[in-house]
């Protein structure tokens, strides 16, 4: 019988990154939360008196790669299969009608759900306080960043305010199509341990770049300028303003290329990171890309990310 500052749990297996463990006994330190020691249990059940025993696998907390947990109040608000263009407009007129008790109590029905489906560490982006009441409260561990942007009027001042109240938090740049080049050069060369940025979600992203595509009509029609379209797409654009020791987290890589893998694997020393956010994905633009399959022929660090409630369903 394990003593009151253990705990020992059972299962029929335990997934490991070596593969499945049968018959996992799990004892874990109930002060520090440790791992303790892990054997396997006897075919004799009575030997499992007084140990927690749950039917099925065992696994360790799920990481959540990408969430914006901030507009969790959004879910359901905006309509599926809208395209990423339509997406974006409609994120700029719906955000204005819920009320700050409202978008409150979606946030911490969001966390609470995370966490009772398994997810224990989430990367989350913010664009001001208001998740952060929430997630210090929280079971789940969270990494926030804090994203820049700005092609008319620069956010990274403000970013910098929320960097400096909120532990755990630290500069990224939103996207390659969303900051000047200035901004974007000085948040990647500011030795943060980590980047995530929106990568290759629209085609209009590359399309940018030859100002052509939906992207760039948006911008011509709203006036946005871009300092940054001299370099020839995207990728390059990544290689030629980050350190090559600078960690990265590429999010969403929907029309992700062998150029684009080719030149950034090329390029960085540390380590990178490619976030597939499939269910996102499907429900602004109602299809998935081969992108998955690309990561895996290349043998590359793969994360899985929910997005926001905005473009998903949990």
């Amino acid at each position: 019988m394990p003593s009151s500052s253990l705990r020992q749990i059972a299962s029929h297996y335990l997934l490991t990154p070596q593969g499945f463990y049968s018959q996992p006994l799990i004892t874990i330190d109930c002060a520090s939360g440790d791992i303790v020691r892990l054997e396997h249990y006897s075919d004799n059940l009575d030997s499992l008196a007084g140990v927690e025993f749950y039917s099925g696998i065992l696994c360790r907390g799920f990481v959540n790669a990408h969430c914006h947990s901030e507009l969790s109040y959004l879910k359901g608000a905006i309509t599926e299969g809208c395209g990423y263009s339509g997406f974006a407009g409609a994120m700029a007129r719906v955000r204005e009608r819920f009320t700050a008790e409202e978008r409150l109590s979606a946030l911490q029905t969001a966390d609470r759900d995370m966490w009772m489906e398994g997810v224990d560490f989430c990367a989350d982006i913010v664009n001001d306080n208001s998740s952060f009441a929430v997630k210090e409260k929280s079971q789940i561990y969270y990494r926030s960043f804090a994203e820049v942007f700005g092609l008319k009027q620069s956010n990274l001042e403000r970013c910098q305010e929320i960097v400096n109240q909120h532990p755990n938090t630290t500069l990224t740049p939103h996207s390659t199509y969303s900051v000047q080049q200035s901004d974007f050069e000085a948040v990647c060369n500011s030795k943060a341990p980590l980047l995530s940025i929106h990568f290759k979600e629209s085609l209009g992203e590359e399309q940018l770049y030859q100002n052509a595509g939906a992207l760039a009509e948006w911008y011509q029609n709203v006036g946005f300028e871009c300092d940054f379209l001299n370099f020839n797409s995207p990728a390059e654009r990544i290689v030629k303003s980050i350190p090559k020791n600078q960690s990265v987290i590429f999010v969403h890589n929907s029309y992700l290329t062998e150029d684009d893998i080719n030149l950034i694997m090329s390029h960085f020393t540390a380590p990178v990171y490619w976030v597939l956010c499939p269910r996102s994905n499907r429900y602004i633009s109602g299809s998935i890309t081969d992108a998955a399959q690309l990561l895996i022929k290349h043998g590359l660090n793969i994360l899985i990310g929910t997005d926001s409630l905005a473009s998903n369903s949990s």
